[in-house]
């Protein structure tokens, strides 16, 4: 054998055992994952759905985990804030991100200024929840179908307010009022409780918002929902017809979501024990039973499908805010 050769398998023989090397690293770090407190970054206010999904399933993580699971809330810039923290952390597994729909697919198809790339910049764990959004109103002076609130909406000089936080919220508003031949007037707010809010001070004739923050106030009368966004089964609301069959217009489901992702390079091993604790966290029934009474659908994906999913509904809303004509502030 030439000189040559002989070092050609040395320095493959070399560049398996570092393979070796960093695989068993990579794995004795998600065996012994965690072994300290780990944050989840929320770029919410406290008190929406995104926030009430990561605090049910942290207080299961931690019991599971044996290390607290801290639950930070960094709201601002469209939530840009918490994910621009979270892209910038230590690819360890310690500190992740609840992204929304909002974070990886609105603002890049809306062409929102980002201070983070949402497809180079995270890791994919795994769905957390599907929400249905309701358009709702108050009880006490609200109209009583969808139907009502459109020919309010088309009253002579009458023109509707109406409260939304997160992107797809304030799109799916829009897109009602431009379906139903209305106009309306967004008031944006940061997050789901000024919503909730804002519905309740008479700020705002009807809001469109995820079911958690209003479902308390529903139940006790003070709110009326009208429609829900899809068409999916609501069992704390199982009389809440889809929005396209209550106001009878051809109007597309708009579901907003939520997830978990970490900073890109984060070891595998590590993302897919998080993955599967999360699984399991989701799969308990006492989780399951204060997620659905929050109005929370639990869904839970592989990294893969997740990643896949974000990617293709980027794509999706891209083309639906081109052509809706839609212009956010």
């Amino acid at each position: 054998m030439t000189v040559r050769g002989v070092l050609r398998k040395i320095l493959l023989a070399a560049f398996a055992v570092t393979l070796s090397v960093v695989a068993n690293a990579q794995t004795g770090d998600a065996q012994n994952f965690p072994n300290r407190p780990v944050k989840i970054v929320v770029p919410f206010p406290a008190g929406g759905p995104t926030d009430v999904n990561m605090r049910i399933l942290g207080q299961k993580l931690s019991e599971m985990w044996g290390h607290g699971v801290v639950i930070e809330n960094r709201p601002g810039a469209n939530t840009g804030i918490g994910a621009q923290a979270v892209a910038n952390a230590p690819a360890d597994g310690y500190t992740l991100l609840a992204a929304m729909d909002t974070t990886l697919v609105m603002n890049p198809a809306t062409g929102a200024p980002m201070s983070y790339d949402p497809f180079k910049d995270f890791a994919a764990i795994t769905l957390t929840a599907k929400n249905t959004s309701l358009l709702t109103v108050r009880a006490s002076d609200g109209p009583k179908t969808i139907a009502e609130l459109i020919a309010r909406g088309k009253a002579s000089g009458s023109k509707l307010n109406y409260g939304a936080g997160i992107t797809i919220t304030r799109l799916a508003g829009a897109t009602f009022a431009k379906a139903a031949g209305i106009e309306v007037v967004l008031v944006p707010y940061r997050g789901s409780s000024e919503v909730v809010q804002g519905l309740l001070t008479g700020s705002v004739d009807f809001i469109v918002d995820g079911i958690a923050p209003s479902l308390p106030l529903i139940r006790s009368g003070q709110f009326r929902p009208l429609a829900k966004l899809n068409n999916r089964a609501l069992a704390v609301l199982p009389d809440v017809k889809p929005l396209s069959e209550a106001a009878g217009l051809p109007i597309d489901e708009m579901s907003s979501w939520i997830g978990l992702v970490a900073p890109a390079g984060t070891p595998p091993a590590v993302i897919r024990k998080i993955n599967e604790d999360i699984v399991k966290a989701t799969a308990d029934a006492g989780v399951a039973e204060r997620l659905e009474k929050a109005g929370i659908l639990a869904v839970t994906t592989t990294p893969a499908e997740f990643d896949k999913f974000f990617r293709t509904e980027a794509e999706r809303w891209t083309k639906v805010y081109k052509e809706s004509g839609i212009k956010l502030d």
